[in-house]
């Protein structure tokens, strides 16, 4: 098992690091400055600074990073692609810049590899291209979606249509001014087995019957110019041609697609962990309280080694699990897959809470990204599955392979 960065992993790290160091962080302020701050979408702007900086990291080859296919990316492994999302993961706004931002990468892995030449064609080149951005609608107000079985939401197979009924919610960068359609998903068959009964299939935001009810805040910020809406779908009618890969087969396009997503999700909450672990420093060097410097009162310095220590153990295991996904399939990385989605946010939730202790009342104010970051990192710990769900496919998986050993002992 070898980590090591390979060399054109450490030459795009560097290209990257200055990138993120001479363009991203500088422009975090102006970007914030050109947001109108309202909670209505219909007024969201697409920041200019965010379109400038896209056109130079496409300029300098560093775009669409996320994906393993040179057709449409640099080629990378997820072993390979893992540190540069650690990277980005230091800014907020640094996906988009390199058009690595969920749910778009997300939904362009679907597309290419599950997609039809003319839904490669009509939705994926634009994402691919950075000119437009997409929605996922799964989850839904009225069940428990921890169980993606309980979708009540249809997609009902009509001649050579498709019809789309029901409610989401949380579909993320549903008000992006650039949002253009999103992959839905939703019942096709009730009585065939569990896992054959939905189909994903895309749908154009402006299609008849579809309406966007009101965007949702998450710890009262609507997070501009993206945030996360709810839809109402009302005899949605598309071609057949719409439905990726054929109805019935939305499941396994989901477990291929949230395979990498996770380690996507991950290695950027790791970078935002060690962002803030490096504000709780500079802070607890720079202010002094009592006579002494705030890593030298209490058990501050205790906080900081930990903090140490759990980013380095979430770090490798989410290697481990990006390996894992590239030398033996997504089957044998199922575990790895929950387990760093349960460690992981878990992580970066606690070094958030600590810098925001370790700063007072300024840990509260906007003057640093702490609270942001501490959203974000309660927000994953919901995203793509609670972590009572991940613990359970932890504890059903290692029940079976205990119990393969001892048939074999």
């Amino acid at each position: 098992m070898d980590f090591s960065p390979s060399e054109r992993t450490q030459a795009l790290t560097a290209r990257l690091h200055r990138f993120m160091r001479e363009e991203v962080i500088p422009a975090e302020t102006v970007y914030a400055a050109q947001l109108t701050g309202g909670a209505d979408h219909r007024q969201w702007r697409q920041p200019v600074i965010m379109e400038q900086l896209k056109a130079r990291a496409r300029a300098e080859g560093l775009w669409n990073l996320f994906l393993p296919d040179l057709e449409g990316g640099p080629g990378l492994s997820n072993l390979d692609y893992a540190p540069l999302a650690e990277i980005m993961g230091h800014s907020f706004i640094a996906p988009e810049v390199f058009n690595c931002a969920a749910p778009d990468s997300g939904n362009m892995e679907v597309l290419h590899r599950y997609g039809s030449p003319a839904q490669r064609e009509r939705w994926l080149t634009p994402l691919l291209d950075g000119e437009i951005r997409s929605g996922f609608a799964m989850t839904e107000p009225e069940v428990a979606s921890s169980d993606a079985t309980n979708m009540r939401a249809t997609a009902q197979v009509d001649g050579d249509h498709i019809v789309l009924n029901g409610r989401k919610w949380w579909t993320t960068g549903l008000g992006h001014p650039h949002c253009r359609f999103v992959i839905f998903m939703g019942l096709s068959d009730e009585h065939a087995e569990p896992h054959r009964r939905h189909s994903m299939v895309i749908c154009p935001l402006d299609q008849a019957g579809v309406h966007i009810e009101r965007m949702l805040p998450v710890f009262h910020d609507y997070d501009e110019p993206s945030g996360h809406g709810e839809l109402s779908f009302n005899n949605v009618r598309l071609p057949l041609g719409n439905v990726i890969l054929g109805p019935g087969r939305g499941f396994e396009i989901a477990q291929g697609r949230l395979g990498p997503g996770r380690v996507h999700h991950c290695m950027r909450a790791l970078g935002a962990a060690e962002r803030t672990l490096s504000l709780l420093c500079e802070r607890a060097h720079s202010r002094v309280a009592f006579g002494k410097p705030l890593l030298r009162l209490g058990g501050n310095a205790d906080i900081v080694a930990n903090l140490r220590m759990a980013i380095e153990q979430a770090r490798l295991l989410t290697l481990k699990t990006a390996w894992t996904l590239d030398t033996q399939g997504i089957k044998a990385a199922l575990s790895l897959i929950s387990q760093i989605k349960v460690v992981v946010p878990a992580v970066a939730q606690q070094a958030a809470d600590a810098a925001i202790q370790m700063h007072g009342a300024a840990g509260l104010s906007d003057d640093v990204p702490l609270t942001r970051l501490f959203a974000y990192a309660r927000v994953l710990r919901l995203a793509d599955g609670p972590d009572e769900v991940h613990r359970a496919v932890v504890a059903k998986l290692e029940a079976k392979a205990q119990l393969a050993k001892g048939a074999h002992a």
